[in-house]
């Protein structure tokens, strides 16, 4: 019976796992571990100095959450080129090209969500309407449905929120640009810079503001962007690439083991630690 197959298919990768020895996260005999595999990756230091409450922080995506209507059989009829760039597919999409900074807060979930909703607010007017969608307003005024702010929330509900709820224009830090500007500062992120380094201890979650920043114009009820319909992409790689080269960039999320904070360079095997799974980062 499948259900059998299931149980006995968990029970052997915890007892592979338990034959794998155990290195303390961010040290470097984890390090040193996995360069002598000689694997297809090669690990190194990129958090210096930190400690594993503010790497957890930095895991700002739940599993679960609302569920979404999946999109099915989508990529059988599309012919995929061999390259595709959506920054050349859409040059008059300016916000498809932009980095911003979450700062020292777990808000991934709705970063991921708001780039991509504004670049298919671009994609799909054809540029006629090209608006920096806020993550502020995303990250303070959806409530539980989007999780718990700066410590972490559910991309679906982001995006349900979206098309039910609506969703400002804001800016980066400082800039001023739209109804609702991100008020977190950047930061370092476990590089020297001339900013201030990332501390993983923010003020919080901002609070929600159902108000435009003094001296913008409309009103924050009139500056509302609206999705028509949001969905899930099943998970294939081909699906996910039919969906980017028709309709434009999407917000995805993986599970996190403890040998990716190591990440330096290569193609890293989808089970971790020589192709044995490591601890699992719980946010």
């Amino acid at each position: 019976m499948w259900p059998s197959l299931s149980l006995l298919c968990v029970l052997v990768a915890f007892a592979s796992a338990r034959s794998i020895p155990y290195f303390p996260p961010l040290s470097d005999d984890l390090v040193n571990h996995i360069n002598k595999l000689n694997t297809t990756w090669k690990a190194g230091h990129n958090f210096h100095n930190a400690d594993m409450s503010y790497v957890k922080k930095l895991c700002g995506t739940f599993l679960g959450g609302p569920k979404l209507p999946e999109r099915v059989d989508f990529a059988a009829d599309v012919e995929l080129p061999d390259n595709f760039d959506s920054r050349t597919q859409w040059p008059n999409c300016p916000t498809i090209s932009e980095i911003r900074d979450q700062g020292s807060c777990g808000s991934c979930w709705a970063f991921g969500a708001v780039e991509a909703i504004s670049d298919r607010i671009c994609v799909h007017t054809n540029a006629k309407v090209s608006v920096e969608v806020s993550a502020e307003d995303l990250l303070s005024c959806c409530g539980f449905e989007c999780g718990m702010g700066c410590n972490g929330g559910y991309p679906s509900g982001a995006w349900r929120y979206w098309t039910e709820r609506g969703l400002v224009s804001g800016g980066l830090y400082d800039s001023h640009v739209g109804c609702r500007p991100y008020s977190i500062p950047p930061c370092e992120h476990h590089v020297n810079g001339s900013r201030p380094p990332c501390t993983g201890e923010g003020g919080g979650t901002p609070r929600c503001s159902r108000h435009c920043e003094p001296g913008y114009s409309p009103s924050y009820k009139e500056d509302k962007h609206y999705g028509i319909t949001s969905y899930g992409v099943p998970r294939s790689e081909k699906e996910i690439m039919a969906e980017i080269y028709k309709n434009g960039p999407v917000e995805g999320a993986f599970i996190v083991y403890e040998d990716f904070l190591m990440y330096k360079s290569g193609e890293q095997q989808p089970w971790g630690c020589g192709g044995e799974p490591c601890s699992l980062l719980h946010p």
